[in-house]
């Protein structure tokens, strides 16, 4: 007799960057094609050499490194966050308002767990990032999809009409995964009203802040002086350090709430990496002028796909910005059929809009089928000019 399983993580879905591994390892490659892996929202590069040197010195000379640490992370760490922060966004953030994670991904779950019971809904604006819905689904806390408005921004008046006395949380995502689209700060503003109005938590997940293509604060939530009382605010050092594989994320919250939290941490990782957590802050501290020039060369990347799509016949760009450009294919087929048939026929590996939107038959509006996400950010300008060619040689029958 087959042991039982939870019925909530039996009809969550399958990690779709898991999926897309399943593709390409089933999947033989057109002769001649390299593979042009455009599907995961991470850097293929290694640290920078002064980051890993500083790495191997804490393994070598720091015996803590090797040592549980505080559950909420480094106090080094803490404060220096806080003060950047406080720099950078403006308002006053303290060390007491932050947590470091075993992942941005985990400060999302464990802020979830904190906010929300079975029965609660969150809402979701649309594309959503496919991570968030499925951890809503594994606790069964009902996941309410709001369809975004012009320039695929969130709609307040859809948000608000989708909110009851069950909702906990408005989610938004900025520079958003996976349409790359940045919320302007008049919106994230409202949106902070709009929440304290319901009593609700507004989660701002800025995985990709460090790319944003504009200068000065992303936006200005934190100088709302009551900011404590609705803002919960994620972040990750895994991109802007590529320290993808040391799992080092961040969660600022009301002291109080970081409480609560504390006991999911310690049941759960009990405390971060200690490696992954001295590399963010030797990378804090030591490392602002290479992050600048990191962040040039992806905007860079960014004007080269948009001049690669303005001359590609049948595809629209929808949104970009950060890592990604989200697209509208030319094809009859579906994307969640398009997508390992790119793979197959011109070695291109994407994510379909099946992954990040409802389909019409489930309710959906055409999005998911219509769409693609290009994670643009590990191809250089020569190997976007070269994606471009290859969809254009595919034409768009």
């Amino acid at each position: 007799m087959p042991l039982p399983l939870n019925p909530n993580l039996a009809a969550t879905i399958a990690p779709p960057v898991v999926e897309a591994r399943r593709w390409l390892a089933e999947t033989p490659l057109p002769d001649g094609l390299p593979l042009l892996n455009l599907s995961q929202a991470a850097p293929v590069d290694p640290p920078p050499p002064a980051l890993r040197q500083a790495m191997a010195d804490a393994i070598l000379s720091d015996d803590a490194a090797h040592l549980y640490g505080p559950v909420l992370g480094l106090p080094e760490l803490r404060e220096t966050l806080a003060a950047r922060w406080t720099e950078q966004y403006g308002g006053t953030i303290a060390a007491t308002d932050t947590a470091i994670t075993s992942r941005c991904n985990q400060a999302f779950c464990v802020s979830i767990q904190s906010l929300a019971e079975p029965g609660d809904n969150v809402i979701l604006p649309l594309p959503f990032y496919f991570n968030h819905k499925m951890w809503l689904d594994m606790l069964g806390i009902e996941a309410r999809l709001a369809p975004p408005g012009a320039g695929l921004v969130p709609d307040l008046k859809i948000v608000q009409g989708l909110m009851d006395a069950r909702t906990r949380a408005i989610v938004f995502v900025t520079p958003n995964n996976p349409t790359g689209v940045e919320y302007p700060d008049d919106l994230m503003r409202s949106a902070l009203d709009l929440a304290r109005d319901r009593g609700v938590a507004l989660i701002v997940d800025e995985t990709y802040r460090d790319f944003h293509s504009r200068s000065g604060p992303p936006h200005g939530l934190f100088t709302d002086p009551h900011w404590r009382d609705t803002l919960i605010h994620l972040y990750s050092f895994s991109k802007v350090f590529r320290l993808t594989g040391h799992r080092i994320g961040a969660l600022i919250a009301a002291p109080e709430r970081l409480a609560q939290i504390e006991k999911l941490l310690d049941s759960t990782t009990i405390c971060p990496s200690q490696i992954g957590q001295r590399a963010a802050l030797f990378g804090l501290r030591h490392m602002a002028d290479w992050v600048a020039e990191e962040r040039l060369e992806i905007l860079r990347r960014l004007s080269a796909i948009e001049a690669a799509f303005d001359g590609l016949e049948g595809w629209d760009i929808l949104g970009a910005g950060a890592y990604f450009a989200y697209v509208r294919h030319p094809f009859e087929a579906v994307s969640s059929a398009l997508a390992p048939r790119l793979l197959a026929q011109a070695s291109l590996l994407k994510l379909p809009g099946t992954m990040f939107a409802s389909t019409r038959a489930e309710g959906g509006d055409g999005l998911a089928e219509t769409t693609l996400r290009i994670a643009f950010a590990n191809a250089d300008e020569s190997g976007i000019a070269d994606l471009a060619d290859r969809l254009r040689q595919l034409g768009t029958a």
